[in-house]
Parts: C-alpha cells; structure tokens; sequence
C-alpha cells in the first residue's frame, strides 16, 4: 500500500520525473510477460503504481489532500499484498478489424491465464474485480488480475523454483517459463 508520504510534491515530482521514469521503465522490463504475439501482463508493485499515481497527479495538476487521497484510494488495490500478484493484461492487435474479431472470440479469457510455481497445480486469476469488462458481444481490451499464491509457493519460490505464466483459452493459447530475472523481481512481491 502506498501512504501519502510516499508521494512527491508536484514542483519536486517534476523536478525528479526523468529520472524516476527511466528507473520505472527498466523495472517494468523486469515485470512483463508477453504470451503469444497478443496477450500481455504487467505484473504491477509498489513502484509502478507510485509512479501511475505521480503521472495522475501531475497530468491532472492534483495537489490538494482531497485529489491526493483519491489517487491512492484509486490505485492501492492494484498493489500486491505479499500473498499476491497483480497484473494488468492488454490484448493487443494493431488491425482494427482482426480487434473486433479477436475480443469476441476471446470471451472470457481473462480467467483462463493462470500461473503455475514448480510442479504444483495452476493458479487461474481472479480478474477484474473492480468492474465487470466484458459484455454479451466481447471481452474488454484489458483487464485486472489477481493470483494469489499459497504460502508453500511462495516458499518454492523464494527457493529458486521455476514459474510458468499461460493462458488456455479455445481461442487463444501459449505459455512459458519466465526468465530468472523476471521471476526473482516477481518473487520479491511475496512474503
């Protein structure tokens, strides 16, 4: 969760905002997952989601404790509680076209990404808690999504266990194992 004292003022933010997006952006490299040519996931932290609140602020020119409090109120819940992952999935096609077909046939996709620690069965996510993103002709462009890891994951992990990351939808499948880096800046999520 992140606390109002861990934001920047607007004059300081603007002060340190290069640098700190240069530093957001090596870390996200570290926090994605691309499955197949179409589907990503940007595992969110604490980091990223300081950053998205800082960029709100500054966009918006947010400065009172009202707006302030609005902004945390907003994000806090897609940062990961130590029992967790969270992570914004975007379906991506370029084709306009190929979208609108793609996102009809992809109904329901959202639930069917699942992550998978070692040898021990499949976590499918929790996905779009806030609101529902999907209607009777397709599936929203993005979504949010919760996994949520037993303490015996957490442990493997912690121990250097492998971590696969797919999705098995009729429409849509692919999997892999996450590279080291991305699988210990993941693991660093978890208590």
């Amino acid at each position: 969760m992140i606390k109002r004292e861990e934001l920047l003022s607007l004059e300081a933010y603007a002060r340190r905002r290069n640098d700190f997006r240069t530093q957001v952006i090596a870390h996200k490299k570290l926090r994605t997952v691309h499955l197949g040519e179409h589907l990503t996931l940007q595992f969110e932290d604490a980091l990223l989601i300081r950053y998205q609140i800082q960029e709100m602020l500054r966009i918006e020119r947010i400065f009172e404790e009202e707006g302030i409090q609005g902004e945390l109120d907003a994000y806090n819940p897609l940062v990961p509680d130590g029992g967790n992952w969270k992570a914004s999935m975007f379906i991506e096609y370029p084709d306009a076209d190929e979208r609108r077909r793609m996102l009809a046939r992809l109904k329901g996709v959202e639930r069917r990404v699942w992550v998978q620690v070692g040898a021990a069965a499949r976590v499918h996510a929790v996905a779009d808690e806030d609101l529902e993103r999907e209607n009777d002709e397709k599936t929203s462009a993005v979504h949010f999504l919760r996994f949520e890891l037993d303490p015996a994951m957490r442990a493997e992990l912690r121990r250097g266990a492998a971590l696969k990351i797919g999705v098995d939808h009729p429409a849509y499948q692919a999997a892999l194992t996450v590279s080291p880096e991305v699988r210990a800046s993941l693991a660093g999520d978890l208590q």
